[in-house]
């Protein structure tokens, strides 16, 4: 199948969630996710005024990105900003017309559930600031928020910490090590009101985590220890757990395939009795399954217990080969 074949199949598939989209004042969404709708490497995303074209493995050539922004702004008639990263570690390589470098690399005002997110399609770093594949998570921690502490860990740009304020939460932690993310989750909270319900710390993750959960902070063997915020033990209602695939710092590693419970077990910890642990793997190797009896284990070992599972699937402009997406959310009921 061609790509423009591809690609018009994949927006007549989305016809209604399209429509359903704009009913719910979502402005942010993937159009085409090449990996599974026949472009390995393609994914298509609306980011407010803006289409975003991407590629992570081979570059399109001139005609094939004539072709896609024919049927874009055929569609929507709005920008369209291609972010070639096929190249060195997935960074943006290609040069833009200079309007569109201005616009790309400004601040826009996107919209998810008409709660109203920070976006950049260029800057220091190399995503747009919300990952869209993470609304079903957005959408639980919103729906779930009520009168409850949340705190959210590796909160990058804030997003769950921003649905949970908006949710009705009394109290949204967001944990990250980059001031810039946190920076992106600051005007998040202030597009939304939300500033007074919203904390921000910039932190290794492990300290923080330790910390809350009432454990010593310790390191990796060898490693001086840098400084690092100091907080009280303290317990939620929900907490969010969303770690990057491999990260390695003088407090510890985090690896996903092979000691996801180095992470969960503080976390699991840091959640009160009878509150919620929602946790994101983002491995696709990693059988759901077996990941879920490793987390049932963790809690089982420090005498307490899962009383409810809940997994979380994303939406359908994520589509995945066998609805087994690479993304696994999973909301644990802990008492």
């Amino acid at each position: 199948m061609s790509l423009q074949s591809s690609l018009t199949q994949a927006i007549n598939q989305r016809a209604d969630f399209l429509a359903q989209s704009e009913v719910n004042q979502t402005d942010c969404f993937r159009l085409f996710h090449g990996t599974v709708e026949g472009e390995n490497g393609l994914n298509i995303d609306r980011y407010g005024n803006a289409w975003l074209i991407q590629t992570f493995h081979q570059t399109l050539t001139e005609e094939q990105l004539e072709q896609i922004t024919d049927l874009l702004t055929a569609l929507t008639p709005l920008p369209v900003i291609y972010n070639d990263r096929a190249k060195r570690n997935s960074r943006i390589e290609n040069n833009l017309q200079t309007e569109h470098h201005e616009f790309a690399c400004s601040e826009q005002v996107i919209q998810e559930n008409g709660i109203k997110f920070t976006s950049k399609l260029r800057h220091e770093g190399q995503d747009p600031l919300l990952f869209l594949d993470m609304r079903i998570g957005r959408e639980y921690v919103r729906a779930n928020s009520q009168d409850k502490t949340v705190l959210n860990l590796f909160s990058y740009t804030c997003g769950i910490g921003t649905a949970a304020a908006m949710g009705g939460a009394t109290r949204a932690v967001n944990v990250d090590f980059s001031s810039f993310a946190l920076a992106a989750g600051k005007k998040n909270a202030e597009l939304n009101h939300v500033s007074e319900v919203c904390e921000f710390i910039q932190s290794d993750a492990f300290p923080a985590l330790r910390q809350l959960a009432g454990l010593k902070v310790g390191g990796r063997r060898g490693q001086k220890l840098p400084k690092y915020p100091k907080l009280a033990a303290t317990q939620f209602d929900l907490v969010f757990l969303d770690p990057p695939r491999f990260a390695k710092s003088p407090f510890g590693t985090v690896d996903l395939i092979n000691d996801y419970q180095g992470l969960f077990k503080p976390a699991m910890l840091a959640t009160k009795d009878g509150g919620t642990i929602v946790c994101c793997n983002n491995v696709a190797k990693v059988d759901r399954e077996a990941w879920l009896n490793s987390l049932v284990r963790c809690v089982e070992k420090q005498g307490r217990q899962v009383s409810a599972i809940e997994w979380l699937h994303c939406h359908e402009d994520f589509p995945s080969f066998d609805d087994n997406h690479p993304l696994k959310i999973v909301a644990l009921n802990i008492d």
